[in-house]
């Protein structure tokens, strides 16, 4: 399952946040400009000459649909050879943009560099999706970003007050600790409870216990990271704790 928390990015002691930061982050663009700052993750839907194209930008809210998408080279051809990212050649995120929803979908090859997904938008509103590639030969992921429409009656809801804890499927508890400092790279720890009782038997997905993205309020930049150490070898215990190193660009929400 999926667990949300509030508020984790806090101020710089002493400083304002600064554009960009100093840290690598996870699904950052990267600027080819000298010293021109990196783009935060998922602001682009084209970057370092991929492109993601889809063959449609609006859904019907409530009904499933056949998303189809490709990611297109610096060639303006589709993609058909990538890295795999934690067991996976493509990762796609739909978020509405008040966050009132998320799905983490992979979808299926269907030839030719096309990417399809069964895809159900819940309810009107203004959506973004993400996907996150690694296209064979380069030497980091790619996070794409594009606007999605689902037409109809829509009232933007606000955020709720941040939590530090959150309920999922009603036995579980997550809760995080630590707090990111922009510019700088920091720890939270998610530790998972079941009906108050340490989870120690958590079983792996997508090679990992524990899967972590980070939207920032306002324009839904993105991180997508994931835990220290891995299943299997050795020194990572699977629960109750999971420990993530992250950097963020910005304070906020």
């Amino acid at each position: 399952g999926a667990a949300g928390v509030g508020n984790i990015v806090g101020d710089p002691p002493g400083t304002p946040a600064e554009p960009g930061g100093g840290a690598q982050r996870a699904g950052a663009a990267q600027n080819t400009n000298a010293g021109a700052p990196d783009v935060p993750g998922g602001l682009q839907i084209s970057q370092d000459g991929y492109t993601l194209v889809p063959r449609a930008t609006t859904v019907t809210p409530g009904k499933r649909t056949d998303f189809r998408f490709t990611v297109t080279g610096p060639d303006g051809r589709p993609v058909t050879r990538y890295t795999l990212l934690h067991g996976k050649k493509l990762h796609f995120i739909v978020v509405r943009r008040d966050m009132t929803g998320f799905q983490h979908l992979h979808p299926v090859e269907a030839g030719g560099g096309v990417w399809s997904v069964p895809l159900t938008l819940p309810a009107a509103g203004a959506y973004r999706v993400f996907t996150d590639v690694r296209p064979a030969g380069e030497p980091e992921q790619l996070t794409l970003g594009m606007d999605l429409a689902a037409p109809g009656d829509y009232q933007p809801e606000a955020l709720p007050a941040a939590e530090r804890s959150a309920r999922v499927d009603d036995d579980y508890t997550v809760t995080v600790a630590g707090t990111l400092v922009p510019g700088k790279t920091g720890k939270l720890t998610l530790s998972v409870r079941e009906d108050g009782r340490p989870v120690t038997d958590l079983q792996p997905y997508l090679e990992a216990y524990g899967h972590l993205v980070v939207l920032r309020a306002g324009d839904l930049a993105y991180l997508h990271v994931h835990p220290e150490g891995a299943p299997g070898d050795g020194t990572t215990d699977p629960g109750p704790d999971i420990t993530f190193s992250a950097a963020v660009p910005s304070a906020g929400a």
